[in-house]
Protein backbone atom coordinates (compact mmCIF):
# COMPACT_ATOMS: atom_id res chain seq x y z
CA UNK A 1 0.00 0.00 0.00
CA UNK A 2 1.13 3.12 -0.71
CA UNK A 3 0.33 7.08 0.53
CA UNK A 4 -1.45 9.82 -0.89
CA UNK A 5 -1.24 13.31 -0.55
CA UNK A 6 -3.61 16.06 1.51
CA UNK A 7 -5.34 18.54 -1.38
CA UNK A 8 -5.59 21.83 0.05
CA UNK A 9 -7.64 22.62 -2.83
CA UNK A 10 -8.52 20.51 -5.44
CA UNK A 11 -8.35 22.57 -9.02
CA UNK A 12 -11.34 23.16 -11.40
CA UNK A 13 -12.68 19.81 -11.20
CA UNK A 14 -15.15 17.31 -10.85
CA UNK A 15 -17.66 14.81 -9.76
CA UNK A 16 -21.24 14.65 -8.61
CA UNK A 17 -23.28 17.42 -6.53
CA UNK A 18 -26.95 17.58 -5.71
CA UNK A 19 -28.51 20.93 -3.85
CA UNK A 20 -30.99 20.96 -0.36
CA UNK A 21 -32.71 22.34 2.53
CA UNK A 22 -33.06 19.87 5.98
CA UNK A 23 -35.42 17.12 5.61
CA UNK A 24 -35.94 15.06 8.23
CA UNK A 25 -32.34 13.78 10.00
CA UNK A 26 -31.26 10.75 11.35
CA UNK A 27 -31.67 11.45 14.69
CA UNK A 28 -34.73 13.50 15.75
CA UNK A 29 -33.13 16.61 16.27
CA UNK A 30 -31.73 17.27 12.76
CA UNK A 31 -35.12 16.85 10.75
CA UNK A 32 -35.82 19.47 8.87
CA UNK A 33 -39.44 20.97 7.14
CA UNK A 34 -38.96 19.34 3.78
CA UNK A 35 -40.99 22.23 2.73
CA UNK A 36 -41.13 21.15 -1.04
CA UNK A 37 -44.60 21.21 -1.30
CA UNK A 38 -45.62 18.88 -4.14
CA UNK A 39 -42.12 19.04 -5.91
CA UNK A 40 -40.21 15.94 -7.11
CA UNK A 41 -36.50 15.27 -7.98
CA UNK A 42 -35.65 13.86 -11.13
CA UNK A 43 -31.80 12.93 -10.84
CA UNK A 44 -29.70 12.21 -13.76
CA UNK A 45 -26.97 10.18 -12.83
CA UNK A 46 -23.88 10.72 -14.54
CA UNK A 47 -22.33 7.35 -13.49
CA UNK A 48 -23.56 3.37 -14.39
CA UNK A 49 -21.82 1.94 -11.49
CA UNK A 50 -23.73 3.96 -9.03
CA UNK A 51 -27.17 3.17 -10.41
CA UNK A 52 -28.07 0.62 -8.07
CA UNK A 53 -26.89 2.39 -4.89
CA UNK A 54 -28.36 5.74 -6.23
CA UNK A 55 -31.77 4.16 -6.36
CA UNK A 56 -31.38 2.84 -2.54
CA UNK A 57 -30.71 6.09 -1.68
CA UNK A 58 -33.74 7.33 -3.40
CA UNK A 59 -35.89 5.00 -1.78
CA UNK A 60 -34.93 5.84 1.76
CA UNK A 61 -35.48 9.05 1.16
CA UNK A 62 -38.63 8.52 0.13
CA UNK A 63 -39.60 6.23 2.66
CA UNK A 64 -38.19 9.31 5.14
CA UNK A 65 -40.17 12.20 3.84
CA UNK A 66 -42.69 10.93 1.44
CA UNK A 67 -41.38 12.88 -1.33
CA UNK A 68 -40.83 11.13 -4.60
CA UNK A 69 -36.91 10.53 -6.35
CA UNK A 70 -36.55 9.63 -9.82
CA UNK A 71 -32.95 8.33 -11.07
CA UNK A 72 -32.31 7.87 -14.21
CA UNK A 73 -28.64 7.05 -15.85
CA UNK A 74 -27.01 7.80 -18.67
CA UNK A 75 -25.53 4.83 -20.89
CA UNK A 76 -21.25 5.38 -20.52
CA UNK A 77 -20.42 8.28 -22.67
CA UNK A 78 -24.02 9.66 -23.42
CA UNK A 79 -24.59 12.00 -20.54
CA UNK A 80 -24.06 14.95 -22.28
CA UNK A 81 -26.45 14.12 -25.31
CA UNK A 82 -28.96 12.85 -23.02
CA UNK A 83 -29.01 15.72 -20.47
CA UNK A 84 -29.61 17.30 -23.78
CA UNK A 85 -32.48 15.85 -24.85
CA UNK A 86 -33.49 15.61 -21.23
CA UNK A 87 -33.09 19.13 -20.76
CA UNK A 88 -35.50 20.10 -23.57
CA UNK A 89 -38.56 18.24 -21.77
CA UNK A 90 -41.01 20.17 -19.24
CA UNK A 91 -40.56 17.49 -17.26
CA UNK A 92 -37.03 17.53 -17.33
CA UNK A 93 -33.72 16.70 -14.88
CA UNK A 94 -34.43 18.83 -11.42
CA UNK A 95 -30.63 17.72 -10.81
CA UNK A 96 -28.08 17.47 -12.87
CA UNK A 97 -24.14 17.22 -13.21
CA UNK A 98 -21.97 19.97 -15.29
CA UNK A 99 -18.62 18.60 -15.88
CA UNK A 100 -16.88 21.58 -14.15
CA UNK A 101 -16.12 25.66 -15.56
CA UNK A 102 -16.19 24.31 -19.54
CA UNK A 103 -19.77 22.37 -18.46
CA UNK A 104 -21.08 25.65 -16.76
CA UNK A 105 -20.68 27.62 -19.90
CA UNK A 106 -22.46 25.07 -21.62
CA UNK A 107 -25.60 24.77 -19.57
CA UNK A 108 -25.70 28.25 -17.62
CA UNK A 109 -28.83 28.61 -18.89
CA UNK A 110 -30.03 25.56 -16.61
CA UNK A 111 -27.92 26.12 -13.48
CA UNK A 112 -29.88 27.71 -9.99
CA UNK A 113 -28.24 29.86 -8.16
CA UNK A 114 -27.27 27.49 -4.85
CA UNK A 115 -24.76 30.16 -3.10
CA UNK A 116 -27.05 30.16 -0.13
CA UNK A 117 -28.26 26.70 0.55
CA UNK A 118 -27.94 24.64 3.29
CA UNK A 119 -25.53 21.96 1.74
CA UNK A 120 -23.58 25.11 -0.21
CA UNK A 121 -22.60 26.04 3.10
CA UNK A 122 -20.82 23.27 4.34
CA UNK A 123 -18.63 22.71 1.21
CA UNK A 124 -14.75 22.03 3.06
CA UNK A 125 -13.66 24.77 0.66
CA UNK A 126 -15.88 26.56 -1.15
CA UNK A 127 -13.31 27.53 -4.10
CA UNK A 128 -13.87 23.80 -5.47
CA UNK A 129 -17.45 25.15 -6.45
CA UNK A 130 -18.27 26.52 -10.15
CA UNK A 131 -18.57 30.11 -10.49
CA UNK A 132 -20.39 32.30 -12.59
CA UNK A 133 -19.25 35.56 -13.67
CA UNK A 134 -20.64 36.99 -10.66
CA UNK A 135 -18.97 34.79 -8.22
CA UNK A 136 -22.32 32.98 -7.32
CA UNK A 137 -21.94 29.12 -6.91
CA UNK A 138 -24.21 27.27 -9.59
CA UNK A 139 -22.40 23.67 -9.39
CA UNK A 140 -21.35 22.05 -6.20
CA UNK A 141 -18.85 19.56 -5.74
CA UNK A 142 -19.79 16.22 -3.91
CA UNK A 143 -17.59 13.46 -4.51
CA UNK A 144 -13.38 13.72 -3.70
CA UNK A 145 -12.02 10.43 -6.01
CA UNK A 146 -9.30 8.94 -6.61
CA UNK A 147 -7.55 6.70 -9.81
CA UNK A 148 -4.60 4.91 -10.69
CA UNK A 149 -3.37 1.32 -11.41
CA UNK A 150 -5.52 -1.05 -9.27
CA UNK A 151 -3.84 -4.20 -8.86
CA UNK A 152 -4.20 -7.30 -6.68
CA UNK A 153 -2.17 -8.04 -4.42
CA UNK A 154 -2.08 -11.73 -4.78
CA UNK A 155 -0.90 -11.96 -7.80
CA UNK A 156 1.85 -9.55 -7.25
CA UNK A 157 2.95 -11.58 -4.50
CA UNK A 158 3.33 -14.50 -6.37
CA UNK A 159 5.23 -13.17 -9.02
CA UNK A 160 7.87 -11.70 -6.34
CA UNK A 161 8.61 -15.69 -5.89
CA UNK A 162 9.22 -16.51 -9.06
CA UNK A 163 12.82 -16.45 -10.55
CA UNK A 164 14.41 -13.54 -11.67
CA UNK A 165 11.65 -11.22 -10.77
CA UNK A 166 12.22 -7.88 -11.18
CA UNK A 167 11.20 -6.54 -8.23
CA UNK A 168 10.80 -7.83 -4.72
CA UNK A 169 7.51 -6.13 -3.42
CA UNK A 170 5.13 -3.55 -4.64
CA UNK A 171 6.67 -0.17 -2.43
CA UNK A 172 9.80 -0.96 -5.12
CA UNK A 173 7.40 -0.03 -7.98
CA UNK A 174 7.91 3.54 -8.07
CA UNK A 175 8.75 5.14 -11.34
CA UNK A 176 8.05 4.13 -15.33
CA UNK A 177 11.41 2.23 -15.51
CA UNK A 178 10.54 -0.45 -12.66
CA UNK A 179 6.64 -0.51 -13.63
CA UNK A 180 7.83 -1.61 -17.44
CA UNK A 181 10.65 -4.06 -16.32
CA UNK A 182 8.08 -5.92 -13.47
CA UNK A 183 5.43 -6.03 -15.96
CA UNK A 184 7.33 -7.03 -18.77
CA UNK A 185 8.28 -9.75 -17.08
CA UNK A 186 5.24 -11.02 -15.66
CA UNK A 187 3.49 -11.31 -19.50
CA UNK A 188 6.46 -13.29 -19.81
CA UNK A 189 5.34 -15.41 -17.00
CA UNK A 190 1.78 -15.30 -17.30
CA UNK A 191 1.09 -18.80 -17.90
CA UNK A 192 2.85 -19.63 -14.53
CA UNK A 193 1.15 -17.16 -12.73
CA UNK A 194 -2.58 -18.15 -14.02
CA UNK A 195 -3.17 -15.14 -15.84
CA UNK A 196 -4.16 -14.27 -19.73
CA UNK A 197 -2.21 -10.99 -19.14
CA UNK A 198 -0.97 -8.28 -16.33
CA UNK A 199 -3.31 -5.65 -17.28
CA UNK A 200 -6.84 -5.85 -17.86
CA UNK A 201 -8.23 -4.94 -21.38
CA UNK A 202 -8.02 -1.49 -22.71
CA UNK A 203 -11.51 -0.61 -23.59
CA UNK A 204 -11.38 2.09 -26.18
CA UNK A 205 -15.23 1.32 -27.83
CA UNK A 206 -16.95 4.47 -28.36
CA UNK A 207 -18.33 5.83 -25.31
CA UNK A 208 -16.13 3.38 -22.99
CA UNK A 209 -13.08 4.81 -23.70
CA UNK A 210 -13.15 7.48 -20.97
CA UNK A 211 -10.30 5.91 -18.93
CA UNK A 212 -7.64 6.70 -21.49
CA UNK A 213 -8.76 9.62 -23.67
CA UNK A 214 -9.89 11.87 -20.28
CA UNK A 215 -7.83 10.22 -17.55
CA UNK A 216 -4.65 8.75 -18.60
CA UNK A 217 -4.45 11.95 -21.10
CA UNK A 218 -5.06 13.84 -17.67
CA UNK A 219 -1.45 13.08 -16.76
CA UNK A 220 0.71 14.62 -20.31
CA UNK A 221 -1.80 17.98 -19.65
CA UNK A 222 -1.16 18.03 -15.63
CA UNK A 223 2.59 17.42 -16.13
CA UNK A 224 3.08 20.45 -18.57
CA UNK A 225 0.79 22.93 -17.14
CA UNK A 226 3.18 22.23 -13.86
CA UNK A 227 6.09 23.08 -15.82
CA UNK A 228 4.49 26.34 -16.74
CA UNK A 229 2.72 26.83 -13.50
CA UNK A 230 -1.02 27.68 -15.14
CA UNK A 231 -4.25 25.94 -14.61
CA UNK A 232 -5.37 26.07 -18.04
CA UNK A 233 -3.69 27.28 -21.36
CA UNK A 234 -4.68 28.12 -24.75
CA UNK A 235 -1.71 26.54 -26.34
CA UNK A 236 -1.01 22.73 -25.62
CA UNK A 237 2.22 21.99 -26.77
CA UNK A 238 2.34 18.11 -26.22
CA UNK A 239 5.34 18.39 -24.22
CA UNK A 240 4.86 15.01 -22.71
CA UNK A 241 3.09 13.08 -25.36
CA UNK A 242 5.89 10.30 -26.21
CA UNK A 243 5.38 9.34 -22.23
CA UNK A 244 1.24 9.03 -22.75
CA UNK A 245 2.74 6.82 -25.88
CA UNK A 246 4.80 4.85 -23.20
CA UNK A 247 1.96 3.93 -20.99
CA UNK A 248 -0.62 3.32 -23.27
CA UNK A 249 2.03 0.68 -24.97
CA UNK A 250 2.80 -0.73 -21.67
CA UNK A 251 -1.25 -1.45 -21.26
CA UNK A 252 -1.60 -2.94 -24.92
CA UNK A 253 1.42 -5.06 -25.18
CA UNK A 254 1.17 -6.72 -21.62
CA UNK A 255 -2.48 -7.08 -21.79
CA UNK A 256 -5.22 -9.96 -21.61
CA UNK A 257 -6.54 -9.19 -25.77
CA UNK A 258 -4.76 -8.37 -28.66
CA UNK A 259 -4.28 -4.91 -29.24
CA UNK A 260 -6.45 -4.71 -32.44
CA UNK A 261 -9.66 -5.74 -30.05
CA UNK A 262 -9.26 -3.24 -28.34
CA UNK A 263 -11.80 -0.94 -30.55
CA UNK A 264 -14.67 -3.45 -29.02
CA UNK A 265 -13.61 -3.95 -25.14
CA UNK A 266 -15.59 -1.79 -22.63
CA UNK A 267 -14.56 -1.52 -19.37
CA UNK A 268 -16.94 -3.97 -17.95
CA UNK A 269 -15.05 -6.24 -19.93
CA UNK A 270 -12.28 -5.10 -18.16
CA UNK A 271 -13.04 -4.93 -14.40
CA UNK A 272 -14.51 -8.39 -15.22
CA UNK A 273 -10.78 -9.57 -16.10
CA UNK A 274 -9.58 -8.15 -12.64
CA UNK A 275 -12.22 -9.61 -10.91
CA UNK A 276 -11.90 -13.57 -12.13
CA UNK A 277 -7.97 -13.75 -11.60
CA UNK A 278 -7.30 -13.00 -15.43
CA UNK A 279 -5.51 -9.75 -14.99
CA UNK A 280 -2.79 -8.95 -12.04
CA UNK A 281 -3.56 -5.01 -13.02
CA UNK A 282 -6.08 -2.39 -14.32
CA UNK A 283 -6.27 1.63 -15.18
CA UNK A 284 -9.21 2.81 -12.71
CA UNK A 285 -10.90 4.72 -9.76
CA UNK A 286 -11.81 3.86 -6.78
CA UNK A 287 -15.24 3.51 -7.60
CA UNK A 288 -14.27 0.41 -9.55
CA UNK A 289 -14.33 -1.94 -6.05
CA UNK A 290 -17.91 -2.59 -6.85
CA UNK A 291 -17.59 -3.55 -9.98
CA UNK A 292 -14.92 -5.90 -8.99
CA UNK A 293 -16.93 -7.30 -5.68
CA UNK A 294 -20.43 -7.80 -7.68
CA UNK A 295 -18.53 -9.55 -10.64
CA UNK A 296 -20.33 -13.30 -10.15
CA UNK A 297 -17.49 -15.82 -9.58
CA UNK A 298 -15.10 -13.03 -8.37
CA UNK A 299 -11.79 -14.47 -6.60
CA UNK A 300 -9.99 -11.26 -5.97
CA UNK A 301 -10.17 -10.76 -1.88
CA UNK A 302 -10.89 -7.26 -0.17
CA UNK A 303 -7.73 -7.26 1.52
CA UNK A 304 -5.78 -7.72 -1.78
CA UNK A 305 -6.72 -4.61 -3.74
CA UNK A 306 -4.67 -1.65 -3.75
CA UNK A 307 -3.50 1.10 -5.72
CA UNK A 308 -0.39 2.14 -7.34
CA UNK A 309 0.33 5.47 -9.11
CA UNK A 310 0.45 5.76 -12.60
CA UNK A 311 4.33 6.26 -13.46
CA UNK A 312 5.14 7.58 -17.10
CA UNK A 313 8.70 8.07 -17.20
CA UNK A 314 8.50 11.76 -15.71
CA UNK A 315 11.05 13.01 -14.02
CA UNK A 316 10.72 13.08 -9.94
CA UNK A 317 7.66 10.16 -10.71
CA UNK A 318 8.90 8.68 -7.30
CA UNK A 319 7.37 11.56 -5.22
CA UNK A 320 4.13 11.32 -7.36
CA UNK A 321 0.94 9.67 -5.71
CA UNK A 322 -2.44 9.20 -7.50
CA UNK A 323 -4.78 11.37 -9.31
CA UNK A 324 -7.10 12.77 -7.28
CA UNK A 325 -10.14 15.37 -7.67
CA UNK A 326 -13.83 15.66 -8.94
CA UNK A 327 -15.04 15.81 -11.94
CA UNK A 328 -18.92 16.71 -11.86
CA UNK A 329 -20.77 18.79 -9.99
CA UNK A 330 -24.47 19.10 -9.15
CA UNK A 331 -26.79 21.76 -10.42
CA UNK A 332 -30.22 22.73 -9.92
CA UNK A 333 -32.72 23.05 -12.80
CA UNK A 334 -33.15 26.77 -13.27
CA UNK A 335 -35.90 25.95 -15.59
CA UNK A 336 -38.04 23.10 -13.38
CA UNK A 337 -40.65 24.69 -11.33
CA UNK A 338 -40.33 26.42 -7.82
CA UNK A 339 -41.52 23.08 -6.58
CA UNK A 340 -39.37 20.62 -7.65
CA UNK A 341 -36.31 23.06 -7.03
CA UNK A 342 -37.35 23.17 -3.48
CA UNK A 343 -37.93 19.47 -3.40
CA UNK A 344 -34.31 19.01 -5.21
CA UNK A 345 -32.35 21.54 -2.78
CA UNK A 346 -34.21 19.60 0.16
CA UNK A 347 -33.07 15.92 -0.86
CA UNK A 348 -29.71 17.54 -1.61
CA UNK A 349 -29.35 19.18 1.86
CA UNK A 350 -30.52 15.57 3.85
CA UNK A 351 -28.08 13.95 1.55
CA UNK A 352 -25.20 16.05 2.57
CA UNK A 353 -25.68 16.97 6.25
CA UNK A 354 -27.99 14.78 8.14
CA UNK A 355 -26.75 11.92 9.71
CA UNK A 356 -28.70 9.76 8.02
CA UNK A 357 -28.09 11.16 4.44
CA UNK A 358 -24.37 11.51 5.17
CA UNK A 359 -24.41 7.79 6.17
CA UNK A 360 -25.87 6.54 2.68
CA UNK A 361 -23.51 9.01 0.63
CA UNK A 362 -20.60 7.52 2.52
CA UNK A 363 -21.79 3.47 2.54
CA UNK A 364 -24.19 3.04 -0.05
CA UNK A 365 -22.59 5.81 -2.82
CA UNK A 366 -18.66 5.43 -1.51
CA UNK A 367 -18.36 9.37 -1.32
CA UNK A 368 -15.19 10.82 0.04
CA UNK A 369 -17.29 13.97 0.15
CA UNK A 370 -16.01 17.69 0.25
CA UNK A 371 -18.12 18.94 3.09
CA UNK A 372 -17.48 19.37 6.71
CA UNK A 373 -20.18 17.42 7.87
CA UNK A 374 -18.25 13.98 6.55
CA UNK A 375 -15.21 14.69 8.81
CA UNK A 376 -16.33 11.43 11.30
CA UNK A 377 -17.38 9.68 7.86
CA UNK A 378 -14.67 7.19 6.27
CA UNK A 379 -15.41 5.22 2.75
CA UNK A 380 -15.99 1.51 3.80
CA UNK A 381 -14.26 -0.15 0.41
CA UNK A 382 -10.42 -0.55 0.12
CA UNK A 383 -10.04 1.85 -2.90
CA UNK A 384 -11.85 4.79 -1.20
CA UNK A 385 -9.81 4.10 1.97
CA UNK A 386 -6.74 4.27 -0.03
CA UNK A 387 -7.82 7.56 -1.64
CA UNK A 388 -8.20 9.14 1.64
CA UNK A 389 -4.90 7.78 2.74
CA UNK A 390 -3.23 9.06 -0.53
CA UNK A 391 -4.69 12.53 0.47
CA UNK A 392 -3.02 12.75 3.76
CA UNK A 393 0.23 11.72 2.58
CA UNK A 394 2.37 15.00 2.79
CA UNK A 395 5.14 12.91 1.29
CA UNK A 396 3.94 12.87 -2.25
CA UNK A 397 2.48 15.20 -4.83
CA UNK A 398 -1.07 14.87 -5.76
CA UNK A 399 -1.75 14.45 -9.91
CA UNK A 400 -4.88 17.34 -10.02
CA UNK A 401 -7.63 16.10 -12.31
CA UNK A 402 -6.99 19.03 -15.10
CA UNK A 403 -9.15 17.22 -17.70
CA UNK A 404 -12.27 19.63 -16.68
CA UNK A 405 -10.50 22.50 -18.54
CA UNK A 406 -10.45 20.05 -21.88
CA UNK A 407 -12.03 22.02 -24.85
CA UNK A 408 -15.43 19.86 -25.12
CA UNK A 409 -16.50 16.22 -24.48
CA UNK A 410 -16.27 16.34 -28.62
CA UNK A 411 -12.29 17.14 -28.39
CA UNK A 412 -12.39 13.64 -26.21
CA UNK A 413 -14.12 11.61 -28.11
CA UNK A 414 -11.95 12.36 -30.94
CA UNK A 415 -8.97 11.75 -28.86
CA UNK A 416 -10.62 8.23 -28.09
CA UNK A 417 -11.23 7.54 -31.72
CA UNK A 418 -7.73 8.01 -32.59
CA UNK A 419 -6.28 6.07 -29.67
CA UNK A 420 -8.42 3.15 -31.04
CA UNK A 421 -7.16 3.50 -34.65
CA UNK A 422 -3.29 3.44 -32.93
CA UNK A 423 -4.34 0.59 -30.65
CA UNK A 424 -5.27 -0.95 -33.90
CA UNK A 425 -2.23 -0.40 -35.87
CA UNK A 426 -4.40 2.27 -38.39
CA UNK A 427 -2.64 5.41 -37.45
CA UNK A 428 0.98 6.73 -35.99
CA UNK A 429 1.08 8.35 -32.63
CA UNK A 430 2.18 11.32 -34.39
CA UNK A 431 -1.54 11.26 -35.56
CA UNK A 432 -3.15 11.34 -32.14
CA UNK A 433 -0.49 14.29 -30.10
CA UNK A 434 -1.06 16.37 -33.45
CA UNK A 435 -5.35 15.91 -33.25
CA UNK A 436 -4.23 16.72 -28.84
CA UNK A 437 -2.66 19.74 -29.37
CA UNK A 438 -3.84 21.30 -32.40
CA UNK A 439 -7.62 20.62 -31.75
CA UNK A 440 -7.25 21.84 -28.45
CA UNK A 441 -5.34 25.11 -29.74
CA UNK A 442 -8.39 25.56 -32.33
CA UNK A 443 -11.41 25.13 -29.47
CA UNK A 444 -9.64 27.19 -26.78
CA UNK A 445 -9.30 29.88 -29.25
CA UNK A 446 -13.07 29.94 -30.68
CA UNK A 447 -14.10 29.52 -27.26
CA UNK A 448 -12.32 32.62 -26.12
Amino acid sequence: MRGKRKIAAISAAATLALGGLAACGGDGDDSGSGDGGDGSVYYLNFKPEQEEAWKDVAAAYEEETGVNVKIVTAASGTYQQVLKTELAKSDGPTLFNINGPVGYQTWQDYTLDVTDEEFTQHLSDPTMAVTGEDDRIYGVPFATEGYGIIYNDAIMQQYFETDGAKASSVDEINNFDVLKAVTDDMQAKKDDLGINGVFAATSLAPGEEWRFQTHLANYPVFYEFRDEGVDDSADLKGTYGDNYQDILDLYLTNSTIDPKLTSSATVTDSMAELALGQAAMVQNGNWGWSQISEVSGNTVAEEDIHFLPIYMGVEGEEEAGIAIGTENFLSVNSQASEADQQASIDFANWLFTTENGTKMASEDLGFIAPFDTFTDLAPSDPLGKEVVEYMNNDDLYTVNWVFTVFPSQDYKNGLGELLAQYAAGNSEWSDVIDFMTDQWNAEKAAAN
